[in-house]
């Protein structure tokens, strides 16, 4: 394999891994800040809150988006078994 194949075998990888844990992030990140503006409005500064709605809405994403993710991860390992020289 030449540079430039590794280089975009690289490029590929960390946009399949980027499109995989992007659901998951932005789940705990809007999550979070939800908590964070409850959390100001009523002045409960009770830092245990925040983890309960952000397990169960990662949960509730890899439910309904694992099938997905898992489906991406196969298809880009399949597809460099593929394109490796022999």
């Amino acid at each position: 394999m030449s540079q430039g194949e590794v280089l975009e075998l690289g490029r590929q990888a960390m946009l399949v891994g980027l499109q995989v844990a992007l659901p998951i992030l932005v789940t705990a990140l809007l999550i979070g800040l939800m908590v964070s503006v409850f959390q100001a409005v009523t002045q409960i500064q009770e830092m245990t809150l925040q983890f309960i709605p952000k397990m169960i809405g990662v949960g509730l994403v890899m439910l309904f988006a694992g099938g997905w993710m898992l489906m991406r991860i196969v298809e880009f390992t399949r597809q460099v078994f593929t394109n490796l020289p022999p």
